[in-house]
Parts: structure tokens; C-alpha cells; sequence
């Protein structure tokens, strides 16, 4: 027999929704509201600023100027030739040793040859005139002289004295026109030999020869300009290096100030120099002014070669027992007064500013200012000349992180 369906319902009676509804919102409230409200809790805690700091110490502080430059010898010839030609014998190579006068390579001398004997047969034929100049001069004089004892005799006219004597002063210039034809001559003759001679490429100083830039065969032409043949340095084991200086620091760079550089081909060793002048003469490259600082440097085992690029520390300043505070303290400024003033230089003295780290309230400390004289600096360390300031004290350089308080 069936039952009735509403029956049923009447004796089970209805589900019970009022107690889902209860679950799910709580746990909805629970998952929202947890992260929710741990987040506010972490939001709403105080805010605590830490920092890190440095020791004031003391010590010597040394002040360098950086600069690079070129190291060379410290006389450098080039040799040229000054007459054309074809190269008819070279007689170094890279790296030989010469002394003055060597030589060094031939350039070939038919022509010359014979420019010289052009010459020496110009002042042949010119001393020839001149002999036979003066042969003239002393036939026109014999016959003036007896021309006059006539006169005086009343055997000749006076018309006739007059007339030896212009023949004679006519051979005395023939004489001295004969005269000045064998100077031309002579330096004629001179010229070509000397000519000549430079055919001969020679070693003006003792040296190493560091460049040669002709082979034989090879023709050469003097006609504009004198052709480069050869470099020879005369002595390498003291070279100087030349520098190029920041017009920010030419005001500190002196003659007689020491530096060290170093060079690539020995990355772990240090040079020492000493700068010999400081030149005026600016040079300007892209906008930056720079002066020209001459070092001389000792290469007695010549490892030090000729163009080598070297970054030098001049040492323009020495500071000792010194108290010293790091540029990060001087540099440093809280987040909160960032834009405020800092002390100025006046009267002379260079003023800082550094913040030392006072109690405040809870687990936050506060920040305090103190102003300082201070002097010369290293870009790393700056000496202290005044202020409240020992060593071991710590200075404020820089902030670490934000966190919040409990």
C-alpha cells in the first residue's frame, strides 16, 4: 500500500538550511577577514627606520690625482734624407744599437758624382781666368809704369799715361771679377759635395734605432719635404711619461711631486716617476681641458717600452695622524630632510655635516646633526680639522632598511 508523499514530509519534517547558512558564512568570514586583518595589524605598527654606520678612526691619509698618459724616450730623433734618390743599402734594423755617426743607409750617388765633377771643373776654368786675369794686370801695369817714366821725360804725352792707366784699372777689375767667379766656384764645388755627403744617412746621436721605414730599392724624394727614413731614441733606460691633467686638479700638481703608475704589460707592478714640469699650454678635447704633466721615470732593465699607456697616481698631498671620517657620513642626509640646507664654506675652512644615531622613543633612534671643519680628502676618507668627533665614534652613512615596531 503506497504512502501519501505529503505524509511523509509531515513525519520527517523539513531540512534544516538555517544551519548551512551559519557554516558557509562563517567560513567565508574567516578566510577574508583573517589575511584582512593581519594585514591592517602589520600596516598599523609603528614604523622603525635603521641605519647603517661607520667608525670615525685615525690615521694617514694620502691624496692622490689620477692622470693618464703616453711614456716616450726622453730624446727621440727622426732621421730624413735631404737628397732623392734610390736606396741602394740599408744598413740597420729594428733595435740596433748606433753611435753619432754611423751609418745608417746609402743612397745612390752617379748623379751627385757628377754634379761634384761639373764643379771641379767649373773652379778649374775659374782659376784659370783668374790667372790669366792677372797676367792682363801685370802687362797693363808694366806698361803704365813706363808710360809715366816717359811722361816725366817729357818722351810721352800726358793723353798716353791716361790711356795705360784706364787699361789698367780695367785689368784690375777683370781681376777681381776673375776672383769672384772661383768663390762661386768653390762654393759650387762645396754644395755639391756636401751633397753628396748627404747621400750618407748617418746617426745624429748614440741610440737605438726603434723604427725604420725604407727598404732598399726603394726611391726616396727630398723635392717639398725631408722624407722620414729612420727613429732612433737615444736612451731608453730613462724615459719620461707625459700625462694629461683635469684642469679640476692642475691647481694641486707641482714639479718635484712623486707618483707610481702602472702599465697592461705588467698589471702587478708599480712604477715610480717624478714630475719634472708642469706645462701651460691647455689642450681641449670634446669640451675637457686638460694640461700636459712631464714625468721622468728610471728603466734600467728596460722593460718599460716607448708608447705604453700608464695610469699614474700623483701624490699631491700627505696628512698624517689624522682623524679621519668616511665621505658616506659626509654625504649622507636623513629621508625626511633631504632637502634641507647644508652648512657652507666660509672664511676660508671647507664645512661638513655628519648625523650621529641618538635614543628616541621605543626601539626608534633619532638622527642628529653635527657640523664639522674638515680638509683634505682621498675620495674615500676626509681628514677632520674641528669638531665634536673621536675616534671609534659612530656616523651615520647610509639608511638600511624600514621596518615596523612591535
Amino acid at each position: 500500500m503506497k504512502k501519501n508523499t505529503n505524509d511523509i514530509t509531515a513525519t520527517l519534517g523539513k531540512p534544516k538550511k538555517r544551519k548551512t547558512w551559519k557554516f558557509w558564512t562563517i567560513f567565508w568570514f574567516l578566510l577574508i577577514g583573517t589575511p584582512i586583518a593581519g594585514i591592517t595589524f602589520l600596516v598599523t605598527r609603528p614604523q622603525i627606520t635603521e641605519y647603517e654606520t661607520a667608525e670615525i678612526t685615525r690615521g694617514t691619509l694620502t691624496v692622490l690625482v689620477n692622470a693618464t698618459g703616453q711614456l716616450q724616450p726622453t730624446n727621440q730623433i727622426q732621421v730624413g734624407a735631404e737628397v732623392s734618390g734610390l736606396i741602394r743599402e740599408v744598413l740597420v734594423d729594428f733595435n740596433d744599437e748606433v753611435s753619432a755617426g754611423d751609418l745608417l743607409a746609402l743612397i745612390d750617388t752617379e748623379e751627385l758624382s757628377a754634379i761634384v765633377v761639373q764643379a771641379n771643373a767649373a773652379l778649374a776654368s775659374a782659376e784659370a781666368s783668374l790667372a790669366e786675369a792677372n797676367a792682363i794686370a801685370l802687362e797693363s801695369r808694366a806698361a803704365r809704369n813706363r808710360t809715366s817714366a816717359l811722361v816725366r821725360n817729357n818722351n810721352a804725352s800726358p793723353q798716353a799715361l791716361d790711356t795705360r792707366n784706364a787699361a789698367l784699372a780695367s785689368a784690375e777689375a777683370g781681376v777681381s771679377r776673375a776672383e769672384a767667379g772661383v768663390v762661386q766656384a768653390q762654393a759650387a764645388l762645396d754644395s755639391a759635395q756636401s751633397r753628396l755627403g748627404e747621400a750618407e744617412i748617418r746617426s745624429p746621436i748614440n741610440g737605438m734605432v726603434l723604427d725604420r721605414l725604407i727598404e732598399e730599392g726603394q726611391t726616396v724624394a727630398a723635392s717639398f719635404q725631408t722624407p722620414h727614413l729612420f727613429t732612433i731614441a737615444q736612451d731608453l733606460s730613462q724615459m719620461e711619461l707625459q700625462v694629461d691633467v683635469d684642469e679640476a686638479d692642475i691647481g694641486v700638481v707641482h714639479e718635484g711631486q712623486m707618483a707610481s703608475f702602472t702599465v697592461d704589460a705588467y698589471p702587478a707592478r708599480e712604477f715610480e716617476a717624478e714630475i719634472v714640469q708642469v706645462r701651460n699650454a691647455p689642450r681641449q678635447q670634446s669640451g675637457v681641458v686638460t694640461y700636459e704633466a712631464l714625468l721622468v721615470v728610471a728603466n734600467p732593465d728596460f722593460s718599460l717600452k716607448p708608447g705604453m699607456t700608464a695610469t699614474a697616481d700623483i701624490t699631491v698631498g700627505v696628512v698624517e695622524d689624522a682623524l679621519l671620517v668616511p665621505n658616506g657620513a659626509l654625504r649622507f642626509m636623513p629621508p625626511d630632510q633631504e632637502d634641507a640646507a647644508r652648512p657652507s664654506s666660509s672664511d676660508g675652512t671647507l664645512r661638513g655635516q655628519v648625523w650621529l644615531e641618538t635614543e628616541g622613543e621605543g626601539e626608534q633612534s633619532i638622527p642628529e646633526a653635527l657640523e664639522l671643519e674638515i680638509g683634505e680628502s682621498d675620495g674615500r676618507l676626509t681628514v677632520i680639522l674641528d669638531g665634536m668627533l673621536e675616534v671609534g665614534q659612530e656616523v651615520i652613512v647610509d639608511v638600511v632598511r624600514n621596518r615596523r615596531g612591535n
